[in-house]
């Protein structure tokens, strides 16, 4: 018989009930517990969501309940301590993203993961779904011809209240800004789809809110297999889109949505004289929107086989390492930052803080 994976939960916010419903859906996992700052909203979650306990803190849900799996939706600042308690006591980690504040900090969570023989599952739900799949294979395989250029815009608006909250906006507690914040989603989907970064160039800017960190960036990333992608990132765009077109030797690749997509939100657009060959790249007929349950499902059924994490959940740094490279480049002017220099960078590693140019005038 199959066994069932006892799942704590760590932080009860909006996201967390997305993480609740994955665990719901899964037919051998169970919410065990849930812990919260707020002991009120913690005990509300776990009344809605069928938890037999409320804990007043981690430590002491790890000591009693000994879970299997320990999910973490609390704000980027305390993702490293919580994820290093449970993997030491037993648990594998899924954790929201951005995984930690800096990459210095993922590397201690990935290094404790290693020595604890845990899985560490950061949550970046856009690549999930039957048309990321079906769009990655195409790349891969070949079939579309060679990737050239590429766009990726994350353009969404966050208004002064949703900078109100005190963690926000703030380089100590939120980590980074909407770069950070918003735009790794689309960054992390076109790494999915087109593999490993070669170099960044970025630039942060300041347009309109009160805030410590960038509300928009612009970045130009080059890809390993020779891709050119512009990247814009803004939390001041009223008109809100995520956009990711990839343009090959034989067709282009469009995704346009805001928070998820389905096969309704792609389109394959073959170039001229390429047209016979598009029937082959129709999307499956059965369709899988991107969302948290896929992931969580593809990565208890992972953990339940003992088998390696799905690749909708692994490579836990790569799309960190292409925000962080452009925090690094603005804070250099704009210069070039590799891989090879983001290993060995003297300040970026620990930190995301960077100069922003701000662009407000007093009459704004």
């Amino acid at each position: 018989m199959t066994r069932t994976l006892r799942c704590a939960l760590v932080g009860t916010g909006g996201v967390a009930q997305l993480h609740a419903r994955a665990v719901a859906a899964h037919p051998h996992a169970d919410l065990v517990a849930v812990t919260d700052s707020a002991r009120d909203k913690a005990e509300a979650f776990a009344a809605q969501w069928g938890a037999d306990a409320v804990y007043d803190d981690l430590d002491a849900l790890l000591a009693a309940e000994h879970p299997d799996v320990v999910l973490i939706c609390t704000p980027p600042g305390a993702h490293p301590a919580q994820a290093i308690a449970s993997v030491a006591a037993g648990a594998h980690v899924v954790v929201e993203k951005p995984p930690a504040p800096s990459l210095a900090e993922l590397d201690d969570m990935r290094a404790a993961a290693a020595a604890a023989d845990r899985r560490l599952a950061v949550v970046f739900q856009q690549r999930t779904g039957t048309a990321a799949a079906h769009v990655r294979e195409l790349l891969r395989s070949g079939a579309l011809g060679r990737p050239l250029v590429a766009s990726c815009q994350t353009l969404w608006f966050r208004g002064e209240d949703y900078f109100a909250v005190d963690w926000r906006g703030k380089w100590e507690t939120e980590g980074g800004g909407t770069t950070l914040g918003h735009g790794i989603h689309q960054l992390d989907l076109l790494a999915y789809l087109l593999g490993d970064w070669a170099s960044v160039q970025g630039r942060l800017w300041r347009l309109d809110r009160e805030t410590e960190t960038e509300d928009a960036s612009t970045a130009t990333v080059v890809f390993s297999n020779g891709v050119v992608a512009q990247v814009l990132t803004s939390a001041v765009s009223p008109r809100e889109t995520s956009s990711i077109r990839i343009d090959t030797q034989k067709a282009t690749i469009t995704v346009d949505h805001l928070y998820g997509h389905g096969h309704d939100n792609w389109s394959i657009t073959p170039a001229p004289g390429h047209e016979a060959e598009a029937e082959a790249w129709r999307f499956p007929d059965e369709e899988e929107r991107s969302d948290h349950a896929p992931l969580l499902r593809d990565v208890f059924d992972a953990l339940l086989a003992g088998a390696p994490l799905p690749a909708t959940a692994d490579a836990p740094a790569r799309s960190f390492e292409l925000v962080t490279a452009i925090y690094a480049s603005a804070a250099a002017d704009g210069a070039v930052v590799t891989p090879e220099i983001l290993a060995a960078h003297p300040t970026h590693r620990a930190g995301l803080r960077s100069p922003v140019s701000d662009m407000r005038t007093s009459g704004a």
